[in-house]
């Protein structure tokens, strides 16, 4: 049995705690938030012993052995290391880090630690995703040409407009860290390396700010929420990547892989992040895209994300029971923030950026 302890009262409460527990060889121990008094109550709602109004707490208790992680990018960093260095397994919310240094910290330190890591990239743990990967791998749409992901919905924080890190880039997150996190790590899995971008953002002013004295302050206070990315692939093909978090009534996520001999397309019109995904395909000479029928008889939970994470967590404790530290799922975590500095750099300069061989070897 794996004692696992929980850094976060929100994901990490709510997907992260019944994730853990859907799988027999786990018990979570412990939960902490910021505030004591609400996270002891929290705990006690959800049956867990323990409740710790800070993470050095949880991450020293002698009876956590591994620790899972659900706060803002910029502190994960720290308690993941922490975490490691006292030789405990780590399960890490996405993206890692706020920035490429600390993601380097963490990979570093995981290498040095040789414990377990994973990340909570949920898609590719959805069954018409890992269908769609055997069918690229196949190789049965031929050469790749072109990728297009359409990524338009409504957030909550941007509903209610608030300023929080999903909509904040200041702490790592913003539209590159809270969603296009995923799509680089799915585009990599699906189509293989980006070699170079180039990036336009936009978001949502802040309210107020009319005097010109204010104009910069309240550009800091602006919420990111809409980007278009232009991608070049190794294998040669283009892509296109627009997500947008303030989409009233979105036509939802939508990613289309055109190849020279067959078109392949996943499309979630709802607003549910994982469930609701179709797949359709077709290979010359066809006339019509053909739904593959996909279904998944473990997501029996109230919240879609909890499936494809418990998946995710099972993988997780296999590597523990198995001892088996050589690798670290932190080298895609970092891949990931490589390209997500990258893409911030390529807005920032209004250029071109190369993303070849960003890689902790390489850097």
């Amino acid at each position: 049995m794996v004692r696992v302890g929980i850094v976060g009262t929100n994901f990490g409460r709510l997907v992260h705690l019944p994730a853990f527990r859907a799988d027999a060889r786990c018990d979570v121990v412990a939960l902490a938030g910021t505030d004591a008094t609400r996270t002891a109550t929290l705990a006690n709602e959800a049956g867990v012993a323990k409740g710790y109004g800070g993470w050095e707490a949880l991450v020293d208790d002698p009876d956590v052995e591994a620790v899972a992680i659900a706060t803002l990018p910029a502190l994960q960093p720290q308690i993941a290391i922490r975490a490691l260095e006292r030789g405990k397994p780590v399960f890490i919310d996405k993206p890692m880090a706020a920035n490429v240094a600390q993601a380097r910290a963490m990979l570093t330190q995981a290498r040095r630690s040789k414990k377990p890591t994973m990340i909570d990239f949920e898609f590719l743990e959805v069954p018409a995703w890992k269908r769609a990967k055997e069918i690229v791998a196949s190789g049965a749409l031929g050469a790749l040409r072109h990728v297009a992901v359409n990524w338009q919905v409504e957030n909550r924080a941007v509903m209610l407009r608030m300023r929080n890190w999903k909509t904040a880039s200041n702490d790592g997150g913003g539209v590159l860290g809270s969603f296009i996190s995923h799509s680089f790590h799915y585009l990599e899995w699906l189509c293989g390396p980006i070699d170079a971008l180039s990036t336009r953002m936009s978001g949502i002013p802040a309210e107020g700010g009319a005097k010109e004295r204010d104009k910069e302050r309240d550009k800091e206070r602006d919420m990111e929420t809409d980007a278009a990315i232009a991608l070049q692939f190794a294998n040669g093909a283009n892509g296109t990547l627009a997500m947008s978090c303030a989409s009233f009534l979105g036509s939802g996520h939508a990613v289309e892989l055109y190849g020279e001999d067959g078109t392949l397309i996943l499309h979630n019109p709802t607003r549910d992040y994982m469930r609701g995904f179709t797949l359709k395909h077709a290979r010359r000479p066809a006339e019509a895209l053909v739904e593959i029928p996909t279904s998944d008889p473990s997501d029996v939970h109230g919240d879609g994300r909890i499936a494809p994470v418990a998946r995710l967590v099972s993988r997780f404790v296999d590597a523990i029971e198995s001892g088996a530290g050589e690798g670290t799922a932190f080298d895609e975590g970092y891949r990931v923030q490589t390209l997500i500095d990258a893409a911030r750099r390529a807005h920032n300069t209004g250029a071109w950026v190369d993303t070849r061989a960003q890689t902790l070897d390489a850097a």
